[in-house]
């Protein structure tokens, strides 16, 4: 007769390391064996599994250097009181056979969380995609009409035709944009002085016009993008102030709110192209002998793992997370000052730990490419780190 189907709510994941060689069955027949009787009866595996309250445990193992290494699932369907009582049985075995063993519980997963992170991850969906529909058909029209209208108002200008805002020429300050659905989302707001570059080959009539204003300002894209057009824009043409999208948003996405605190936030020139001034990953100085020894000593426990370390200034561990978690741990911390992690450094992490307010060393297996620096972000690979 077939056990009965659990319902399982939970799923404990352990590591076992065995030294020496053993196959599936035996790993099997030691969880049982050596779990036996700890408890009462109905804490036995083989009678939980029996009546449906733990599922069939599950084995991989895989062979290295004459040890044996791998995980066991065990799913539970027992609450979380019971589920820790038999994880924390089943890490208590300590042989295999003859041969000595080593047991971890990595971690329980709480396979009913999971359902509702989906479950309402899916109602968001439904909820977006309800209201969506709901929209009154005149409103629709409506929409369409001001599109329309804002259409009609761009302008052309000189015989390249660039595309700008009817009060572009009479202003005496200008707002440059990028492309026309830039100038439509700003003339959607009240904006009317704008003019598109529709490049980074800037016409003749543009420059010639931009020399003639008081002030311009570029507002560009916040992204690499972004960063590639200002580098262009501010070797053709007069440049007073530049304002950009907030980080990973284009400029004809923004809302009214966000148009006016990026023109707000307007910079000079001089420090929007600091900002993003693309230098190679470095050390500004040589780290102290001392950490970098420090430091150094971490790095064979990381590799290969895909796990980050992090420290605060007095070198004191802070936390110890997988390297898919380390934007949004970097994101809600503000302590650390040293992280060593098995990953990719890319600009996300840089501009993230550069709103920490202190000064980091944020050292990775290798670097992502075209990063831009930040004065208060130090970077570096491990590979640099050992060398030092």
């Amino acid at each position: 007769m077939a056990a009965p189907a659990v319902a399982t709510k939970y799923v404990i994941e352990v590591k076992i390391e065995v030294d020496g060689v053993v196959d599936r069955n035996d790993v099997i027949g030691a969880t049982f064996g050596q779990t036996e009787g700890i408890f009462s009866s109905e804490l036995d595996l083989r009678e939980l599994q029996r009546a449906g309250r733990i599922g069939r445990i599950d084995v991989s193992l895989q062979v290295q250097g004459g040890k044996t290494i791998g995980k066991i699932s065990i799913p539970s369907g027992l609450d979380r009181f019971y589920t820790a009582l038999i994880a924390a049985m089943v890490e208590s075995l300590d042989r295999v056979g003859p041969y000595p063993a080593k047991v971890t519980i990595e971690k329980i997963e709480d396979l009913r969380a999971e359902k509702r992170k989906k479950i309402v991850e899916r109602a968001r969906a439904i909820l977006y995609e309800w209201e969506r529909r709901k929209i009154p058909e005149e409103d629709e029209v409506l929409k369409e009409l001001e599109e329309s209208v804002i259409k009609a108002k761009v302008v052309e200008l000189g015989p390249e035709k660039i595309e700008a805002g009817p009060e572009a020429l009479s202003a005496d300050e200008v707002i440059v944009v990028e492309g026309r659905a830039d100038i439509i989302n700003l003339m959607r707001y009240g904006y009317r002085n704008i003019i598109a570059v529709g490049g980074v080959k800037i016409p003749q009539t543009l420059q010639d016009l931009l020399a003639r204003k008081k002030r311009v300002i570029a507002f560009l894209d916040g992204d690499r993008g972004g960063d590639m057009v200002l580098r262009e824009l501010s070797q053709s043409i007069k440049i007073d102030l530049v304002a950009r999208a907030p980080y990973g948003k284009e400029v004809e996405e923004l809302n009214a709110k966000e148009v006016e605190d990026a023109l707000r936030e307007a910079q000079p020139l001089s420090e929007a192209l600091r900002r993003i001034k693309a230098e190679p990953a470095h050390v500004a100085e040589p780290m102290p002998a001392e950490l970098t020894q420090k430091l150094s000593s971490y790095i064979g426990e990381i590799e290969g793992t895909l796990m980050s370390i992090a420290f605060d200034s007095g070198f004191n561990e802070l936390w110890r997370k997988p390297v898919s978690e380390l934007a949004q741990q970097l994101a809600e911390s503000k302590d650390y000052r040293y992280v060593l992690f098995d990953g990719v450094v890319t600009q996300r992490l840089i501009d993230i730990v550069a709103s920490s307010g202190g000064e980091v060393y944020l050292i990775g297996a290798r670097l992502g490419e075209n990063l831009s620096t930040k004065p208060s972000v130090k970077v570096l690979t491990m590979e640099k780190l050992r060398q030092h």
